[in-house]
């Protein structure tokens, strides 16, 4: 592969392994599959047909998973353990395609896990105050607009490497200004949580949790997520 090929993919498929897995691993093999790509030696098992049917069958349940709210919560947790990891292997695997040393293949292993990590915290914290909408439309275009990015993003990143180099700039830079507003939106969400499951007030003391209709209270804790001026 040509460097600045090789170097896009690899910072590609850690980029997208942070939001899908499945779908970067099956993508992979596809394109290898097809002929529009060649996976370093490391990586030439993801184009076996067992380990593209393993990712497929697993990209549905995550296709479903993921666009219920609170389960897509649940799954995104479960996954930091899973995605994180999975990018920075697979990173250093699509380096090793380029002739490097060893050190900068740990390089490139320490570079994929960082990548992977922000785009797999991005999305799963926006993902929680999305889950505060009282209506589904917003988490169903949500996961249907990550999963076509991963797609997408990995076929940019292979056949216009300059132009994916630009965008995931572009997306470090904004997770870097959005990721603090998400935590402190979260903090208010949860704290604004366990007041009314504790029906706790405001200024101390304890009163019964007033008595609204579910759809009130997620209304209620979306617009204080969002409204929140920290």
């Amino acid at each position: 592969m040509e460097t600045i090929e090789a170097i896009s993919l690899t910072l590609g498929v850690a980029w997208a392994s942070g939001i899908n897995l499945y779908a970067a691993v099956f993508m992979l093999g596809y394109m290898a599959n097809t002929g529009h790509m060649t996976l370093p030696p490391e990586l030439e098992i993801l184009s076996d047909p067992l380990v593209m049917g393993a990712a497929a069958l697993m990209y549905c349940v995550e296709f479903f998973a993921d666009k219920t709210p609170g389960v897509d919560t649940g799954w995104d947790a479960i996954h930091t353990f899973i995605r994180i990891p999975a990018g920075a292997v697979l990173a250093a695997g699509m380096a090793s395609g380029m002739d490097i040393s060893p050190a900068a293949e740990f390089a490139a292993l320490l570079v994929g896990g960082g990548i992977a990590a922000t785009s797999h915290v991005t999305k799963a914290g926006s993902r929680v105050l999305i889950n505060a909408s009282p209506e589904p439309v917003t988490n169903w275009a949500a996961s249907i607009a990550e999963d076509l990015a991963v797609i997408g993003g990995l076929w940019t990143a292979l056949n216009y490497p300059l132009l994916f180099l630009a965008a995931l700039a572009c997306f470090i830079l904004l997770a870097a200004w959005a990721l603090p507003r998400i935590w402190r939106a979260l903090k208010r969400l949860f704290q604004r949580i366990g007041a009314w499951l504790g029906g706790r007030k405001e200024g101390g003391g304890f009163a019964a949790p007033p008595k609204q209709t579910r759809r009130d209270i997620l209304k209620t804790l979306y617009h204080d997520a969002r409204d929140d001026p920290k």
